[in-house]
């Protein structure tokens, strides 16, 4: 059923129609990858329990993560090294709009952020950025942001987001935001799919366009 709204032309009807279409298929697109990605065979063990820490110095294992009857936890890896004197604006931007999500999250899966960085820098980015459902760890003092692809060989930070599922007393790596290592020949913004921000510039008619999000706006 075609919509209408008020003094459209028949041209632009028509556009929006194939429009439409092509958005239906992006659609149905989407579906089948995700469906591709539940059939993924079991991923590898992880190499040991990460012994992570809160922002008050606790320590915090990978296993400990999980909530009690959950089997699954989605980690990101936010780009803020132990020499960095600010947060990388582009993980602030998605942190951002998680912290709101991460209730709803949490009612299905176990959601937490890590920095490569200190317990002091994680406890006074959370602070900063007012972040009410979000725990900022440090992965500092662990293998894990290497292994796991939110650090470079060289140190350099890398954002990504890692989902890991307990079976019984093994937990393994399900998948990961891998896209943004691929050479696909497009942006490699890899979290699109979770932050509301692109979606939202992508409807406007200016698009996207060179538009990087900032720490603030004053």
């Amino acid at each position: 059923m075609s919509m209408k709204f008020p003094n459209e032309s028949a041209t632009y009807r028509a556009a929006r129609n194939r429009l439409l279409d092509a958005e239906a298929d992006l659609r149905q697109r989407t579906e089948d990858v995700a469906a591709l990605r539940r059939a993924l065979p079991p991923g590898g063990d992880i190499p040991e329990d990460y012994g992570f820490h809160d922002a008050d110095g606790a320590q915090t294992p990978l296993s400990s993560l999980f909530a009690d009857g959950q089997d699954t936890l989605a980690l990101y890896s936010f780009m803020l090294a132990p020499d960095a004197t600010v947060p990388c604006p582009m993980c602030t931007g998605f942190v951002d709009a998680l912290d709101g999500a991460a209730p709803h999250i949490r009612a299905r899966m176990g959601l937490e952020v890590g920095i490569g960085g200190t317990c002091a820098q994680a406890r006074e980015l959370k602070a900063a950025r007012g972040w009410q459902d979000i725990r900022v760890l440090s992965f500092a003092g662990t293998t894990y942001n290497r292994a796991y692809h939110g650090e470079g060989p060289d140190g350099s930070q890398w954002p990504m987001l890692n989902v890991f599922q307990r079976q019984g007393q093994t937990i393994r790596h399900f998948w990961s935001t891998e896209l943004f290592r691929h050479d696909w020949g497009g942006h490699p913004r890899h979290m699109d799919p979770a932050w509301p921000l692109w979606t939202f510039l992508d409807w406007s008619p200016a698009g996207r366009g060179d538009f990087f999000p900032s720490l603030n706006y004053d």
